[in-house]
């Protein structure tokens, strides 16, 4: 049985959504910040805490917590309510990151940070379903910026604050800065967000959660840590593997007989949430690839500092931005959508193709160019499919949708992240044991490839040798990135355009509520 408590919102005149917008977009500046200023603080938190050969797990933790509970927190949210587990999600973030700042031991540190992941698998899926809530599909293009101004403040302020705490007050900072942010979310949220919670009465699919962070789980520490680490066909590695396998069975068989499903599979019916989630983990596979391998060659073989490589990622925000806007005012203008997935797909294959020509000696303006077509295919596709997805589902589902999104997404980005990781680890050791070779140099020359410093302080042949040899690898990482978006754009070539709602979704009746005109200020 279903019951309401209120109707549907009334339309929002531009002031109250650019209020909204602000709040939710503080808590997806949360999420999106820590994943670009931790990697600069990295090496000064090992050399206070110790623990070097646990360094990885200090983002492996928060990824793992992220994305397996994100599909969670959009079920949920539908539930409760938006903004209720909003904060939740916010306040449990801010936690963890307040006890990261004052961790005493690497353990601790990992520790905290898995909990901050759990708040942050909420920020991005909750803070999209609310737009989807509080905006109608057909009005949201006209926010598109917004969306990409997130993504593009982070990328350049991440390791620009990074940088910062880490040499000025000290990497502890870098987690106490959520917490102004945080709270300022929290603020916005419990003064203009006003929406309605429909009580129903629910059934929690607690089988279905924990096959679901079970099988992710495993997936993801078979992929960032035992198959890295030992090899991905040993024995520890693949039970690891056959756990993610099995527990994936096991969910779709729970979600297929569960009262109120983590992910119904009926959802998967609808051509739109099928497509949609398909080009989005091939999409997040290439795009988490490109941004986390573009400043590391900025780095080791441009010898950028951290600080430099962020500003030097200019242009691909610039991309992103003026893609993001452009795209959404003509989808608001026109209805139509479908052309901008298949345009900036297909540009992303041109800026990759692009990229894997990359070498010692390319000038900056030639890199500038290849991230700024890599940018504007980033903007057309980022938000464009989520609000097809969020215009095709039943408002019921609307945070169910959007978490699954996001969760293929972040899915595809940390296999991307892993599979280029070890393409760059084994084709740097074959161009390095063939450049040292024809150099007549010694083949035992080793080269750590997170140590920049290292490579950066190498001279003569030797360091000609490396350079070369990592531009290379990065060359071919870039070309694995190619087959990825080859299928995220011929699935979006099968997209079926639908007419965009210009009403919110009434829960408590068959139709929509028409949306007022748009206020003539903006």
């Amino acid at each position: 049985m279903t019951t309401e408590t209120s109707q549907a919102p009334a339309h929002l005149s531009h002031r109250q959504i650019v209020l909204v917008m602000v709040g939710v977009m503080s808590g997806m500046l949360l999420a999106a910040l820590d994943q670009s200023i931790v990697g600069t603080a990295l090496p000064r938190i090992t050399s206070e805490l110790g623990g070097l050969d646990k360094l990885s797990w200090v983002v492996t933790a928060y990824l793992l917590t992220a994305t397996a509970t994100t599909p969670l927190w959009g079920k949920i949210s539908d539930l409760y309510g938006r903004r209720l587990i909003f904060q939740i999600a916010i306040t449990i973030f801010l936690i963890g990151s307040a006890l990261c700042g004052f961790a005493q031991s690497i353990e601790q540190l990992i520790a905290f940070r898995a909990l901050q992941g759990i708040g942050g698998g909420g920020l991005f899926s909750i803070a999209l379903s609310i737009i989807g809530d509080v905006i109608p599909p057909r009005e949201r293009g006209r926010y598109q910026g917004y969306f990409g101004a997130v993504f593009g403040v982070s990328s350049v302020a991440g390791p620009l604050l990074g940088g910062f705490f880490t040499d000025g007050p000290g990497w502890r900072w870098i987690f106490y800065i959520n917490l102004p942010i945080g709270i300022a979310a929290l603020f916005i949220t419990s003064a203009v967000l006003k929406m309605p919670v429909i009580k129903r009465e629910h059934k929690i699919d607690y089988l279905g959660a924990l096959a679901i962070v079970g099988a992710v789980t495993s997936f993801l520490l078979y992929l960032e840590w035992r198959g890295r680490d030992y090899g991905w066909a040993e024995g520890g590695a693949l039970a690891l593997l056959g756990a993610a396998v099995a527990l994936t069975a096991a969910f779709i068989m729970i979600e297929r007989r569960a009262v109120e499903p983590i992910i119904p599979m009926r959802l998967f019916a609808n051509p739109t949430f099928r497509i949609g989630n398909i080009f989005g983990f091939c999409a997040g596979v290439a795009m988490f690839g490109a941004i986390v391998f573009l400043p590391l060659y900025l780095q080791a073989v441009q010898g950028y500092s951290a600080t430099g490589s962020g500003l030097a990622m200019l242009p691909a925000i610039f991309g992103i931005l003026s893609a993001s806007i452009v795209a959404g005012l003509l989808m608001s203008k026109t209805g139509r959508y479908k052309i901008f997935p298949v345009v900036g797909s297909a540009l992303i294959v041109v800026a990759l193709l692009m990229m894997s020509t990359l070498g010692v000696d390319t000038p900056y303006w030639q890199i500038a160019a290849y991230m700024l077509v890599f940018g504007v295919g980033l903007g057309m596709t980022m938000q464009i499919l989520l609000t097809a997805i969020q215009n095709d589902v039943p408002h019921a589902d609307m945070g169910t949708a959007t978490g699954s999104v996001t969760f293929f997404r972040q899915m595809g980005g940390a296999i991307g992240t892993a599979v280029f990781g070890a393409v760059l680890g084994s084709r740097l050791a074959l161009y390095l044991a063939e450049g040292l070779d024809g150099a007549g140099l010694p083949i035992a020359t080793t080269v750590d490839v997170n140590d920049v410093e290292a490579i950066q302080a190498l001279d003569g042949p030797a360091r000609d040798v490396v350079l070369g040899a990592f531009a290379d690898a990065l060359d071919d990482v870039f070309l694995i990135g190619v087959p990825f978006l080859l299928v995220a754009f011929v699935v979006s070539l099968l997209l079926k355009e639908k007419p965009l709602k210009t009403g919110y979704e009434d829960p408590g009746a068959s139709g929509l509520v028409a949306a007022a005109p748009a206020p003539a200020h903006r």
